[in-house]
């Protein structure tokens, strides 16, 4: 091995549900206002483009099937708000990819939560800058196992919801997303030449709001079971 001057960073993973396997995280991508109730949520209106934004593959917190991830209240932030999202896992990659392509390039499905700092989004839209400390922060994205896309099929369509302390906040389905997974994908894939490893959070219903310390938050997409993490 070659020499570094500091410790070789530990590579971000990702639980392979029912195996010992991991799936190595690359990047981690986000498409926003990709459901229409949230886009008018959010002041939005129409099938605008896709338009990304990132997270660094460590701000990933992988929680395990069954357990409880711990995810600590983030500094500088009076508003943390809650997205749930359904994250999709990339096999193989390449660029300017038609929606057939992008579908081919999937190895599998997760649950993730799109934490984030609304009022620093907030503060750096109004002022014309970036979103990272809105959105990018430590552990700012709770992933739950992934499941291989031979198991799950193409995830086009079921319900996607989260529970705060086991009160209904979010409810849609997959079939609501106003750019499907293929599509995202190969639209992301014009501006990025995409890679094994790489992540992309698809967007969220409606019913986004805060939380605070001691919540304890189920997100739940159909047929990949209930990512659990508390807020400490």
């Amino acid at each position: 091995m070659d020499e570094t001057v500091i410790p070789r960073p530990v590579a971000p993973s990702l639980v392979v549900q029912g195996t010992s396997a991991r799936f190595p995280v690359r990047r981690v991508y986000c498409v926003g206002r990709n459901y229409a109730d949230h886009a008018r949520e959010m002041g939005a209106t129409g099938r605008e483009r896709p338009f990304f934004f990132a997270k660094p593959a460590d701000a990933v917190l992988n929680v395990a099937d069954g357990t409880e991830g711990l995810m600590a209240y983030p500094p500088v932030t009076q508003n943390l708000h809650h997205e749930v999202e359904l994250v999709v896992a990339l096999g193989s990659g390449g660029h300017d990819l038609s929606a057939e392509q992008a579908a081919a390039c999937i190895w599998g499905f997760a649950i993730g939560l799109d934490m984030t700092r609304r009022d620093l989004q907030s503060e750096a839209k109004k002022a014309g800058r970036p979103w990272e400390t809105g959105k990018a922060f430590d552990h700012s994205a709770p992933i739950g196992p992934l499941h291989p896309v031979q198991q799950t099929g193409p995830m086009t369509s079921g319900t996607i919801e989260l529970l705060v302390n086991g009160q209904p906040r979010q409810a849609g389905n997959l079939s609501d997303m106003i750019w499907s997974v293929s599509e995202a994908i190969a639209d992301l894939s014009t501006f990025f030449t995409l890679q094994p490893g790489d992540l992309l959070f698809t967007g969220t219903p409606a019913g986004v709001g805060p939380v605070v310390r001691g919540d304890h938050l189920e997100a739940k997409v159909q047929g990949l079971g209930t990512l659990k993490v508390r807020i400490g």
